[in-house]
């Protein structure tokens, strides 16, 4: 009966007492609070409504209709019960708007004036179950007070929040929700409290760690990485309110993007050691910062594949890119051609050239590459002895980039102090911060190389001689992803000319072999012209480029790197595609 009566519009019949109609109100701030011991309503809402009855029937109204906000804050006027209700009351005979408190209907000054001018409009009454609130001028000024104390404890508590979470953050912690591959949760501390930490979510870690060694290597784009991923069951975590849905391209380049992976915490434009377990290196993480920032005009994703195309360039320097041409009895035929040219970038000459020759000839670099037991012995010889004398170098180097490192440490430390105490404008600080970062990963690099016991160098030394002893063959007989990954790890580039002819640039460690057999070889070819037979097995490189200084492989190309942190794989893992090859 009531209800009918409510729907009611004014101006048509009313029954006898239209002002004993009341409407209840009811908000709670967070989610949590609506979900407790498996009730949706939680503790609070069923309180606040028990309540407002109760002021109700003192009143001697009856409510006719409840408004229940879960999870809203106050701060703000743009909530769907609220507003419902401001529309509600203006369309039915409502005497009456009660609520717990003030501030469960605003917290600010401005929202509190708005929603009792649309209340006061309507002609309907605002009640506090709680306080003491009026319409006469004692009344009015109570109101008043309390919402503006309501204000104050809502910006007050906004900024203890925060710099609770700026504390937090400061000393390692994570502020907020941690994100996807790792877990908030709780833990019982030895005293038997519970500690909120956060934990590496083991169901897609491996995924997050994958995807950064993935794009790492340079060969995958954000769209074909996000279908894999999505391949391979990478999902949001699932909420109460919502299930889990793959990764976005736009959500998986923030992923990239975020320091949190390698365990640093960022908040409020500051960053701070992370205590949470990273899932990524600083070195790969800053990788693949490095290919993200060198997309300055966004990505393309590749239609046509072929193993050759990451090494394959023409010779004014552009890359060179697929193209299939059917002719009209429908064959189709592959070919290479100069992205240069086909942009229109340059004035490039270059014809297109026939994959199949392009394959054919690439196999035959190898060939030229390989050389004998004698030279290999030779390089092997002298290379040890080199080694053994640059030991010394080495330390020195270590013990320069140890100094370079605390000193950057202390400077961003000083830096952060400068800034929590407002000394330095938080522009400035992240220039500041984001510069010391990349030059601590640099260092962090160096630093790799240069503790690498020259025992493991010289081990893999050996297993790159190893592999360029027998390479024609193993790559002759290999698949095209292995082959791909041989020509990423021996050339820097494999560089077509206008006569179709190809050439090379040697990537490390085998560029310093080459040139260290093509020393011996000239020497050899000085004492005993017999050596011509040998000189043509290493790539017509000149022997007059290659100074006493020079025959020293760099340390970072006889290091064991894994094969996706970077271009080049390891020599150790060659050998097992090799040996995979030739079985």
């Amino acid at each position: 009966m009531a209800a009918d009566l409510a729907k009611q519009p004014k101006g048509e019949h009313m029954p006898p007492s239209p002002k004993l109609l009341a409407v209840s109100y009811v908000r709670v701030s967070t989610r949590e609070q609506t979900e407790r011991d498996g009730d949706p309503d939680g503790y609070s809402i069923p309180a606040q409504r028990d309540a407002n009855r109760r002021k109700a029937e003192s009143l001697g109204a009856h409510i006719i209709e409840e408004f229940i906000d879960r999870g809203e804050s106050a701060r703000s006027s743009d909530r769907p019960e609220l507003q419902r209700m401001l529309a509600y009351v203006t369309d039915h005979p409502i005497a009456y708007c009660i609520v717990h408190k003030v501030d469960r209907l605003a917290r600010n000054r401005a929202d509190d004036v708005a929603i009792n001018l649309a209340l006061n409009t309507a002609d309907v009454r605002l009640i506090s179950a709680t306080e003491n609130i009026d319409e006469t001028p004692s009344g009015m000024l109570l109101h008043g007070i309390m919402s503006s104390i309501a204000e104050f404890y809502s910006r007050n508590l906004a900024n203890e929040v925060m710099k609770g979470m700026q504390q937090k953050a400061k000393t390692g912690g994570t502020p907020g929700k941690a994100p996807i591959g790792y877990r908030n949760a709780g833990i019982i501390s030895a005293e038997g409290r519970e500690v909120r930490t956060v934990i590496v979510d083991d169901q897609r870690a491996d995924l997050i760690r994958w995807a950064f060694t993935a794009y790492a290597t340079g060969e995958w784009t954000l769209r074909q990485l996000t279908k894999e991923l999505a391949e391979r069951g990478l999902m949001s975590r699932p909420t109460p309110s919502r299930p889990g849905k793959l990764i976005t391209v736009t959500q998986l380049q923030k992923i990239l993007s975020n320091p949190y992976y390698k365990g640093e915490v960022r908040f409020s434009g500051a960053s701070f050691p992370g205590r949470h377990v990273p899932l990524v290196d600083p070195v790969i993480w800053q990788q693949v910062q490095d290919i993200m920032d060198s997309h300055v005009v966004g990505e393309k994703v590749r239609q046509n594949h072929h193993y050759l195309k990451s090494s394959l360039y023409c010779s004014c320097g552009s890359r060179m890119l697929v193209q299939y041409s059917v002719n009209r009895l429908g064959t189709q035929y592959e070919y290479f051609i100069c992205s240069g040219r086909h942009e229109k970038r340059n004035t490039c000459i270059q014809s297109a050239v026939n994959i199949g020759l392009i394959e054919n000839k690439v196999v035959d670099l190898y060939k030229t590459i390989q050389i004998d037991k004698d030279l290999r012995a030779e390089v092997e010889r002298q290379l040890r002895a080199a080694l053994d004398a640059s030991s010394r170098d080495t330390r020195k180097k270590q013990h320069d980039l140890l100094l370079e490192q605390g000193r950057l440490q202390a400077r961003s430390q000083k830096l952060l102090e400068g800034h929590l105490d407002g000394a330095v404008p938080a522009a400035l600080y992240k220039e500041e911060q984001e510069r010391i970062s990349r030059q601590l990963s640099h260092i962090a690099e160096n630093l790799e190389s240069a503790t690498v016991t020259f025992a493991t160098i010289e081990q893999h030394l050996v297993e790159a001689l190893d592999l360029i002893e027998n390479c024609f063959e193993a790559y002759r007989r290999a698949p095209d992803d292995i082959r791909r990954r041989f020509n990423q790890a021996f050339f820097e580039q494999i560089i077509v000319h206008q006569d179709s002819e190809v050439t090379v640039e040697l990537a490390e460690p085998f560029n310093s072999l080459s040139k260290s057999a093509t020393r011996i070889l000239g020497a050899e070819i000085q004492e005993n012209r017999s050596g011509t037979s040998l000189e043509r097995q290493i790539m017509g490189v000149d022997s007059t480029l290659c100074s006493r200084d020079e025959h020293l492989v760099p340390l970072e190309g006889l290091e064991p790197p894994t094969c996706s942190l970077g271009r080049n794989c390891s020599s150790i893992e060659l050998q097992r595609l090799a040996f995979r090859s030739l079985a």
